[in-house]
């Protein structure tokens, strides 16, 4: 058993960009916080929040002037924001979305270690901040995960009733089923993602590459058909874990989900407003177990 949570710690392990690809510093003048390379006619603010862990999480807000939704991003596990600049001008651009991304404890300029736990700590805590800061209703919301981010990402969205939508990106089911196709899940596995769809209520898309070889297409292939509100999934032909982006049929899928989202909003606009508070749908989760290179 200890054998087996080695060997899912060492496949999942996180591997936070070092040095990190950027840096944030506080401008003398206005007391604002700057990002490496990012000029301000590129309209994105960055903000450090506090998790519940206690550790200090870097997050950029790229901000549409005419936003139809906003997408809260949680990337995968080999990268940090300065890697994103660009994918996050483009989305924004091509979508008419704001995004709201962050990095890990332990990633980036975030202070703290990356741990499965500090993870959920993380996006919550962003979460708060665009509730806080921006007064984004879950409504004007969508989660996108992307591999080791589709673990937060369910985790938050599991707990939240009314959102827009979600995203999963070359998701997995659980952090051992990727090494091993169990039938069950272990108390020992990690991101448990196979149980928490189960508690989703807003409409899934889920994207996966043909030929990913890191999380194989079965994955998002189960995701899918667990899935309570079932958008149309996109099964890259070719694909692999880490370039879904580079094909065309990318960015025109996550268009039209996008346009299928707005006229959700249009036609069925909330009844009232209610508390935006995450509900706990599950007696606990494991915070155990942290991903350490070997």
């Amino acid at each position: 058993m200890g054998n087996v949570t080695s060997n899912v710690a060492a496949k999942f392990a996180f591997f936070p960009p070092t040095p990190a690809t950027y840096g944030v510093s506080k401008d003398e003048e206005t007391g604002k916080l700057t990002f490496t390379g990012v000029t301000p006619e590129k309209n994105m603010e960055v903000h450090q929040v506090t998790t519940k862990s206690g550790n200090k999480v870097v997050a950029t807000f790229w901000k549409h002037p005419f936003a139809r939704f906003t997408l809260l991003y949680s990337h995968g596990n080999a990268a940090d924001l300065g890697q994103m600049v660009d994918l996050f001008i483009e989305l924004r651009a091509h979508l008419r979305v704001n995004i709201m991304s962050y990095d890990y404890s332990g990633y980036g300029a975030s202070t703290g270690k990356p741990s499965e736990c500090n993870t959920y700590h993380d996006i919550e805590a962003v979460y708060n901040c665009l509730r806080s800061e921006y007064e984004i209703k879950q409504e004007e919301m969508i989660l996108y995960g992307q591999s080791v981010g589709s673990g937060p990402t369910l985790y938050l969205a599991s707990r939240l009733k009314r959102l827009r939508g979600v995203v999963l990106h070359s998701a997995i089911l659980s952090g051992i089923r990727v090494l091993y196709p169990v039938k069950m899940t272990f108390w020992f596995d990690i991101y448990k993602n196979l149980d928490r769809i189960r508690h989703v209520t807003c409409p899934v898309l889920v994207i996966h590459g043909t030929k990913d070889e890191v999380v194989n297409m079965s994955h998002g292939k189960r995701l899918w058909e667990l899935s309570k509100d079932k958008y149309d999934p996109l099964w890259v032909k070719g694909g692999g874990h880490c370039n879904l982006e580079t094909y065309p049929e990318y960015i025109k899928h996550l268009r039209k989900f996008i346009n299928a989202m707005e006229k959700l909003a249009i036609n069925n606009p909330p009844t009232k407003q209610l508390d935006d508070q995450p509900r706990n749908t599950e007696t606990k989760h494991n915070c155990c177990l942290s991903f350490k290179k070997r």
